[in-house]
């Protein structure tokens, strides 16, 4: 997880994004250091980063500007907006009241584990 700031494109955020994904454990073989694939929105868009994403060795749906509608990644899109959306229920997220990222942070895990926790008991 990481926090910018609110005038940085979403695009430029991408790949410190992808490398500080930490390793995933699996019950056979050794960790994977990346993901296999990875979907984005048009915001996305641009020849340098699907370059890079391709020599990582990362698949990537990335909807193309003017050709392709956003639409098909709509059933992987609703669940961060889902979760968006629940992070947003909590007042002291909606708006940024913490000037510092690790109060943040710290804030933002907790919302996380009262969510997970009120999730689970249903």
């Amino acid at each position: 997880m990481g926090i910018s700031g609110a005038n940085l494109h979403d695009s430029q955020a991408l790949i410190p994004l992808v490398k500080g994904i930490p390793p995933i454990r699996s019950r056979r073989g050794p960790r994977r250091r990346r993901p296999a694939k990875l979907h984005a929105d048009k915001g996305y868009d641009y020849d340098h980063l699907r370059r890079w994403l391709r020599s990582r060795g990362i698949r990537h749906r990335i909807a193309r500007k003017g050709i392709e509608s956003s639409a098909r990644l709509g059933r992987h899109r609703w669940t961060i907006e889902r979760t968006m959306s629940w992070l947003a229920g909590c007042r002291r997220l909606h708006r940024r009241y913490e000037r510092k990222a690790e109060h943040f942070l710290a804030f933002t895990s907790i919302a996380c584990t009262l969510i997970c926790y009120r999730r689970l008991t249903k």
